[in-house]
């Protein structure tokens, strides 16, 4: 079984051992003449590696959906991967899946997301809305407007629930992957001409990467694509008491000038 797991970074940074399952890749390649010699670049052939400023990890999505074959193809990041259940192992790099915990998955689904991100107090939609500017989503919506109506009513769906996969992270088998991103990219293209960077500063000019991130539940529901949840190993301390301020303060002051919530 071929497996290759892209490991979406922006910085030179450790990787697992087994570079035959993971493929680090440097995203925004564009930008930079010379990049780790163990990581793919993403400027190479069919590429977007240039919109990364707008596009985020995508641009590595990208590549690897024009550029990988593998019978099995994923994504996850430098400072996130899937684990195995109960694994406490001290060397947080030893604790990321191996290929045979993939290919024991892969035998009984099609596809690893990771285990769902909980909101609590807020939907998916206040959440985005007290933290982002609602240009980007109003422009998703708009997109959606043209889809088939399964697309939309999943969308609205997601949007109230309070937990959804996040981090732009799963494994899938190499069919369902290129179906995914090619059904992924044409809205995210579209909503980049549909949307006015004028009205978006700073972090902000991100935003068609942090609307992705709620679009593979999107894709999941209306295809009704079944799935295994794993847990995500962070690999660097996480800063619970200031993403919990930064969320409560962006839910009290409703957005009006919203913290950035993307932090370690």
């Amino acid at each position: 079984m071929d497996i290759k797991i892209l490991v979406a970074s922006h910085k030179n940074y450790r990787v697992p051992k087994d570079l035959t399952l993971y493929l680090p890749i440097f995203v925004g390649s564009a930008f930079h003449v010379s990049t780790p010699s163990n990581f793919a670049r993403d400027d190479l052939g069919d590429n977007i590696s240039n919109k990364n400023s707008r596009y985020n990890e995508l641009t590595g999505l990208y590549w690897g959906w024009k550029h990988l074959s593998s019978d099995y193809i994923g994504m996850v990041h430098y400072r996130r991967y899937f684990t195995e259940p109960g694994n406490k192992n001290r060397d947080k790099f030893e604790r990321v899946l191996s290929k045979n915990d993939v290919e024991n998955y892969m035998k009984k689904y099609s596809i690893i997301v990771p285990k769902k991100r909980r909101y609590f107090i807020e939907t998916i939609e206040s959440h985005y809305l007290h933290s982002h500017s609602g240009e980007g989503l109003n422009t998703l919506r708009k997109v959606f407007f043209n889809l088939p109506k399964k697309y939309s009513d999943a969308l609205d769906q997601v949007l109230k629930s309070r937990s959804a996969h996040m981090f732009n992270m799963f494994i899938m088998e190499r069919k369902e992957f290129r179906n995914y991103c090619s059904w992924l990219f044409d809205i995210l293209f579209q909503v980049e001409n549909d949307l006015n960077y004028k009205k978006l500063h700073g972090n902000e000019e991100r935003a068609i990467g942090f609307l992705s991130e709620i679009l593979l539940d999107v894709w999941l529901i209306a295809n009704h694509k079944s799935y295994v949840e794993l847990p995500v190993c962070f690999m660097e301390k996480q800063h619970w008491a200031r993403k919990i301020s930064v969320f409560v303060y962006n839910k009290i002051s409703r957005g009006r000038r919203p913290l950035n919530t993307h932090i370690k």
